[in-house]
């Protein structure tokens, strides 16, 4: 009875110290995050993927109950950012939120450019997509992009595209339109955001521009610019008059698009902890809301969803990089 009694009293000992050890390891190792995370953007401050990762900071920084700050480190067609989130320690308080053109670039033209997921980040979630819209000087008389395409076939190499980065996403969209449609435009490239483009195309010196909406929004409103297609699947709600690319050109979407990823070696369980959140910051309808006047639209998606979101995304403008190579020879 004694020995059963003593057999009693140390089992249930050990499992009293055994109770208290866990909980002064979790106590010892409080949930992330516990200090600032950073994210590192590729783009200027002001331009349309800052003001896109600072609407996902402050919703995770909302989330976490944490300071989220926005570093840019722009230039270098994404590869000096790419660097930066790469040296940084895999441990949930650097992340990266590149746009597509860190993915989809020329080959050999900028070193460690194009990206690969996940070979050189892990991939969290995706953060939105910026559609592209096509717009001419209202001097041209043109309504549609039938008419444009139609111009264009008339005079070859003549009617000018504003083209705000060449390689970016605007340009790619002109390649990619002049692949499908067999016509020949004349680019005419800028470097320093739309701004100047702009001013060029609404002073008519230059027939046209494939721009973000936020970058040519006030344009638009006042009539100085005449947008004729977006390159969405659908129409937009906010711009339901305005038809797609896709009704022209079957199949045809553009869009800049950001994803979330960090350094590789980041804990599953931090990935998969920030995908969730990130998911539930982009469904938010405060969020949607921010992101919609910006002329962005939020899709939220798994780590596995978005590495096989942006390999379908880099097959898909390949020929557009292929027709850059080919009038550059």
């Amino acid at each position: 009875m004694t020995r059963t009694w003593l057999s009693l009293t140390r089992l249930c000992l050990a499992t009293i110290l055994a109770v208290a050890a866990a909980a002064a390891t979790a106590h010892a190792q409080p949930s992330y995050p516990v200090r600032t995370v950073r994210i590192i953007c590729d783009s200027a401050p002001g331009s349309t993927p800052d003001v896109v990762a600072r609407v996902v900071a402050d919703g995770l920084g909302r989330t976490w109950g944490r300071q989220v700050v926005v570093i840019n480190h722009p230039g270098g067609s994404g590869a000096i950012a790419a660097h930066f989130a790469a040296e940084a320690a895999p441990d949930g308080y650097t992340l990266y939120i590149p746009a597509l053109s860190a993915f989809v670039a020329q080959p050999g033209v900028t070193p460690g450019i194009p990206l690969e997921l996940p070979r050189d980040f892990a991939p969290i979630g995706f953060a939105t997509d910026n559609p592209m819209f096509i717009s001419v000087n209202p001097a041209l008389g043109l309504k549609t992009l039938q008419q444009l395409i139609a111009l264009a076939k008339e005079r070859p190499g003549k009617i000018s595209n504003a083209v705000t980065g060449v390689g970016r996403l605007t340009h790619l969209t002109g390649e990619l339109l002049q692949v499908k449609t067999g016509i020949k435009l004349l680019m005419v490239p800028y470097a320093a955001g739309p701004a100047h483009a702009l001013a060029d195309v609404i002073g008519g010196r230059v027939d046209m521009i494939i721009e973000g909406y936020s970058g040519i929004a006030a344009a638009i409103r006042s009539g100085s610019l005449n947008a004729i297609a977006v390159a969405t699947p659908q129409r937009l709600p906010e711009f339901a008059e305005l038809p797609t690319v896709a009704e022209t050109i079957p199949g045809f979407t553009a869009a800049g698009w950001q994803i979330v990823v960090a350094p590789n070696g980041t804990p599953d369980a931090i990935i998969r902890a920030v995908s969730q959140d990130l998911a539930k910051v982009v469904s938010d309808p405060d969020v949607r809301h921010r992101l919609a006047q910006l002329g962005s639209y939020s899709h939220p998606m798994s780590p596995a969803e978005v590495t096989a979101f942006v390999e379908e995304q880099q097959r898909t403008w390949k020929p557009a990089l292929q027709n850059i190579v080919t009038n550059a020879q």
